[in-house]
């Protein structure tokens, strides 16, 4: 591709040497990743700065430089200055791939909770409605045939790209995304062209990070505020933050409500039945989307899966589903069968006593998967929780916090913690801080509680003093990602002559899993 076709549309400050008709055959952000006749971009992270590395970029084979400073050492070399090198690499990228979004429907999904969720139910959805999917997300990405994990809730934009363009080539008729809030403010889905946006919950996350909740709020927004008039935007008015967005977005506007009568799309008659939920979809009038209408009218939901949050993420991949158009018959059909994601309240062992593997991300999360807890028939609660690494203090006090809200009305007696010693990598890794603060809170509260180096030793320990009808909650993000495994190579070493195929099933299509192949 020639030089000017990849600068088209892109934000340039200053250039020096630049041949616009030259060749480039390829982008790289990271000088290790250049190949010869590739353009380099160098973007100052919060670790190291790109510009550092500009001469290995050379040495590679790189012929153009983009970048935010020029380097007066690199006499009649191609540089093109810019104010925002991470801006410029996601123009850069959707140029290279010819814009793939254009060419597919995409859908963005953001929430504090439940993006992983509802992505993998609407892809259900979709897939049982007759559509070739794909999906980015936090567990994986798939583009048709090639599915792959993720080390990111949301790919760097030239990986991002790359993945929407061979959904391109494979024909996809639905793509599905989950546009978290580190994405959204390092630009790696501004050049993404969403047909369908939603935002299903906000609540406290990623403060430490962000620097501010109201930074927060206004990095997760910009979804919906920036849709472009003719997307449709799907918004949960439960929170007045998010029902404020109504009034903000130039998009065709579907409302939805678990917890009142105020959207335009409702759950009501709500039960949970063992845990699941069984309730009515009420469309209180139509509700007109310009090519498509919404009929008025209600139909009844049953969920394979558990929990109250469940119903709520649910809530919004119906919603998305009908402004999309499918059948409601099959929309009801695919959420009796969707058996849910992995880590997310899922049911992994249900023998003597009970084992749900949860992500407990954040406080929204943790009270959602108490709350059920509590409803629950059972003895005693059993918490192996893993400390949150490289959150920062903030989350992981609220954390802490919403965790002892429930001691009481659990019962739990004491709680076993882990640093995730060997599960995790630096990115992950729990400081010094972050468990002073953990641990803090718990002195406070007057429980007693035991932190381990690793998840085997916290996972051995709960499940030592677990009897009949007992529930086990194996809980916490990156951390206790292997913790099933572990669970289940204790259970088997106890009980040898238990069906090993049976009891590691759950196991079976795990994408963290290691030797899963994809």
């Amino acid at each position: 591709m020639k030089l000017k076709d990849l600068l088209r549309s892109l934000d340039i400050l200053e250039t020096r040497n630049v041949n616009m008709d030259l060749d480039i055959e390829g982008i790289a952000c990271h000088s290790t990743k250049v190949e010869p006749g590739f353009i380099y971009v160098a973007i100052k992270g919060y670790i190291t700065d790109g510009h550092k590395y500009i001469e290995q970029a050379l040495s590679k084979g790189a012929v153009t430089l983009i970048v935010e400073e020029f380097n007066d050492e690199l006499d009649g070399f191609c540089q093109v200055k810019v104010q925002n090198s991470r801006k410029a690499l996601s123009r850069l990228s959707s140029n290279f791939y010819d814009n793939p979004t254009e060419k597919t429907k995409v859908v963005g999904v953001t929430a504090t909770n439940g993006k992983t969720t509802t992505t993998f139910i609407l892809d259900y959805i979709y897939t049982k409605a007759g559509y070739k999917t794909g999906m980015v997300g936090s567990v994986l990405s798939k583009t048709g045939k090639r599915t792959e994990l993720a080390s990111l809730t949301t790919p760097e934009s030239l990986h991002l790209q790359c993945l929407f363009s061979e959904m391109v080539e494979e024909n996809v008729d639905r793509a599905v995304m989950e546009a978290s809030s580190s994405a959204l403010e390092l630009y790696r889905v501004n050049d993404v062209d969403y047909d369908i946006v939603s935002f299903n919950n906000f609540s406290r996350e990623h403060i430490d990070q962000h620097g501010s909740f109201e930074r927060y709020w206004e990095v997760k927004s910009s979804l919906i505020r920036d849709a472009k008039p003719e997307a449709i935007a799907v918004l949960n008015v439960d929170n007045e933050k998010i029902a404020s967005l109504i009034t903000d977005t130039c998009a065709k506007v579907v409302t939805i409500s678990v917890d009142c009568d105020e959207g335009m799309i409702n759950c009501k008659n709500l039960k949970l039945v063992k845990g699941r939920g069984v309730f009515d979809i009420v469309i209180k009038d139509n509700i007109n989307l310009g090519d498509l209408v919404i009929d008025k009218g209600s139909f009844q939901v049953e969920l394979k899966i558990p929990g109250y949050h469940s119903v709520e993420n649910a809530m919004m991949a119906i919603a998305i589903a009908l402004a999309d158009g499918v059948d409601r018959d099959i929309i009801v059909e695919s959420l009796k069968e969707f058996g849910g994601v992995e880590r997310r309240f899922e049911f992994i062992y249900e023998n003597e006593f009970t084992i749900i593997d949860d992500h407990f991300a954040n406080i929204k999360n943790i009270n959602s998967t108490l709350g059920t807890i509590a409803d629950m028939d059972k003895n005693k609660v059993h918490i192996a929780y893993a400390i949150r690494g490289n959150r920062g203090v903030t989350v992981n006090r609220e954390n802490a916090q919403a965790l002892m809200d429930w001691k009481e009305k659990l019962g739990i007696e004491e709680v076993i913690a882990t640093r995730s010693l060997g599960s995790v990598g630096d990115k992950d890794a729990v400081s010094s801080e972050e468990e002073s603060v953990f641990r803090e809170v718990l002195d406070d509260a007057g429980i007693k509680y035991r932190i381990f180096d690793t998840i085997k030793e916290a996972i051995e320990t709960i499940l030592e003093k677990s009897e009949k009808d007992d529930i086990v909650l194996l809980a916490g993000c990156q951390g206790m990602d292997r913790g099933a495994r572990i669970a289940f190579d204790y259970i088997h070493r106890k009980n040898p002559d238990l069906d090993s195929i049976d009891l590691y099933k759950p196991l079976t299509k795990r994408v963290a899993e290691e030797g899963f192949i994809l």
